[in-house]
Formats: structure tokens, C-alpha cells, sequence
């Protein structure tokens, strides 16, 4: 009987693994089981700190307006939370993104904002 050599299956699935874990130090990079953790660790990861980044965003965003809202003199006990309100109040319908750009950039813009939803 002549020998049988093993399928190239197994193998062409650990160098894709191999591949994907290629920059990883040590034998996290080397060895085919730590390769097979790390690969499953790095992807439970990744997804978790998908919808990480959306709450850390809106909180920086929040953040910004309010630093921003507290700052103008005009109105004294002026907050987040009451800007906010009265924005959906008067029905003006403008992201938290797009408002902390505009607290950044052009503050007298935000005051004016403020301004016309308080009357």
C-alpha cells in the first residue's frame, strides 16, 4: 500500500486563520490554537466596541453642548437638559452631532439657537 497524504482543506483554513492573526505578538500570532482564540477574542471585540463608540460619541457630543450652553451669560440657570427640552418644544429638529459641531465652531450661532427658543 502507498502512503496517503493529508487534504490541503485543514491547511488552507489555518492560514486563513494565520492571516487574519498575522500582526498579533508572540504566539498569539504563531501557535494554531492561541491563533483560534485570539481570532474569536479579537471579533467578540470588535462588535462589542461597535455600539461602544455609538454611546461614546453621543456622550461627547452631549458634553460639548452642555460645556458650551453653561458658558453663555445670557440665561443663567440654562442647562443641557432645558436646552434640549425646549429644542423638540419648538419642534426644531437638529441632531446632537450637528450641534456640537456648531458649539465648536461657531458659538454665537448655538447662542442665537438658544436665544430664539427661549421666546
Amino acid at each position: 500500500m502507498t502512503r496517503i497524504k493529508r487534504g490541503y482543506i485543514a491547511r488552507r483554513r489555518r492560514t486563513k486563520i494565520r492571516l487574519f492573526t498575522s500582526s498579533f505578538r508572540g504566539a498569539h500570532s504563531r501557535l494554531t490554537r492561541t491563533i483560534t482564540q485570539e481570532k474569536i477574542k479579537a471579533l467578540v471585540s470588535a462588535h462589542r466596541d461597535r455600539d461602544r463608540k455609538k454611546r461614546d460619541f453621543r456622550r461627547l457630543w452631549i458634553s460639548r453642548i452642555n460645556a458650551v450652553i453653561r458658558e453663555n451669560q445670557i440665561k443663567v440657570y440654562y442647562s443641557y437638559s432645558n436646552f434640549m427640552y425646549n429644542l423638540y418644544k419648538s419642534r426644531l429638529l437638529i441632531n446632537r452631532k450637528i450641534l456640537a459641531q456648531i458649539a465648536i465652531l461657531n458659538r454665537n450661532c448655538l447662542y442665537m439657537i438658544s436665544n430664539e427658543i427661549i421666546k
